[in-house]
């Protein structure tokens, strides 16, 4: 996402302000992300910090509530160290939250329900004088075998109109907005719904850092897109968690062998790129590439260098609007 710059100089200046300190945290926090996975394995994240939970946009509210709402979000206590316990379908993991409060952990449960299975992440072991059950719910999708495909899409000018090629028109957007004010492209919500025909799984898979979640899964509620899990990344942690967008793509692939899969971006970054490499690596896994046009430019090249190198198995349509997505979808059968 383009607004990782900003993000990025934001919680640099507060990491650089704030000490850690070790008294007792004031408001400790459990914070999931929708998690994913199946008879490979399911991947469960989070982050542990010692912050209010944070507010729901209000309908009328004004654009200082907004950009209050946006600046917590960056502005974060996060607490390092934290043991915790992770119950999925019968199935338990402990992980220790790490330097910057986050936690990833993998299990191999059975039993798990799809659409969703429910589970919950709590403090395994008093932590800081918290010694006071602290548990939330994780909620994990889970394709069935009804399933035919799946769709891995990008979120900024993608799906919510951002302006990334405009800097300044997108971080007074990302800054003032919020779920409920922020647009989706036209036509967006219905074209995903139909795509997801209530089986197949939607993955929203995004630059964005995490800070950002909370307000991608309301943004996605209040729109009416199918819900799924939103895969970001940490702007200033470990190289592991900054990794490229193929690092999710590949763990989405990986965790979900037997589907098929179609993928959305834009031309307004890296998705054109970052497909083609894709597909190169899961050749018989792609159905189908749509780009939806958003650059200023459009005769920039960018993307015709990678279309002019296109493997013409697997289609590749640089899309004007949802439509064009959904009549070259439904020639593909890929509509219900």
């Amino acid at each position: 996402m383009g607004a990782s710059r900003w993000a990025d100089a934001i919680e640099r200046a507060w990491d650089s302000m704030r000490l850690r300190r070790n008294r007792a945290p004031q408001d400790f926090r459990i914070e999931t992300y929708v998690g994913h996975g199946g008879p490979q394995g399911v991947v469960v994240r989070g982050r542990v910090l010692d912050d209010p939970p944070p507010s729901d946009a209000v309908a009328g509210e004004g654009a200082g509530a907004a950009l209050r709402r946006t600046l917590r979000g960056f502005v974060t206590d996060e607490l390092p160290g934290v043991p915790l316990r992770i119950s999925l379908s019968g199935t338990t993991a402990e992980v220790t939250s790490d330097e910057e409060g986050y936690f990833l952990v993998r299990l191999q449960p059975t039993g798990l329900e799809s659409p969703w299975t429910e589970g919950t992440v709590e403090l395994a072991a008093p932590y800081r004088g918290v010694t006071s059950a602290h548990t939330t719910p994780v909620r994990v999708r889970v394709a069935g075998g009804d399933a035919k495909f799946g769709v891995i899409s990008d979120v900024d000018d993608t799906i919510l109109e951002t302006g990334v090629q405009r800097l300044g028109h997108m971080v007074r957007q990302t800054l003032t907005g919020s779920a409920l004010t922020r647009t989706p492209f036209e036509g967006a919500p219905a074209l995903y719904r139909d795509l997801a025909a209530e089986v197949n799984p939607v993955f929203y898979v995004s630059s964005s850092p995490w800070n950002l979640h909370a307000f991608l899964v309301a943004f996605l509620r209040h729109r009416d897109f199918p819900l799924g899990p939103v895969l970001l990344r940490d702007l200033l942690g470990s190289a592991g968690r900054r990794e490229p967008k193929h690092g999710r793509i590949r763990e989405v692939l990986d965790l979900h062998p037997d589907l098929p899969f179609v993928l959305i971006g834009d031309s307004g970054e890296e998705d054109p790129r970052i497909y083609a490499d894709i597909v190169r690596e899961y050749p018989d896994r792609i159905l189908a590439v749509y780009i939806r046009e958003v650059r200023l430019d459009p005769g920039d090249g960018r993307v015709e260098q990678v279309s002019d190198e296109w493997d013409d198995t697997v289609p590749f349509v640089l899309a004007a609007d949802s439509d064009a997505v959904r009549r070259h979808a439904a020639s593909l059968g890929l509509l219900s």
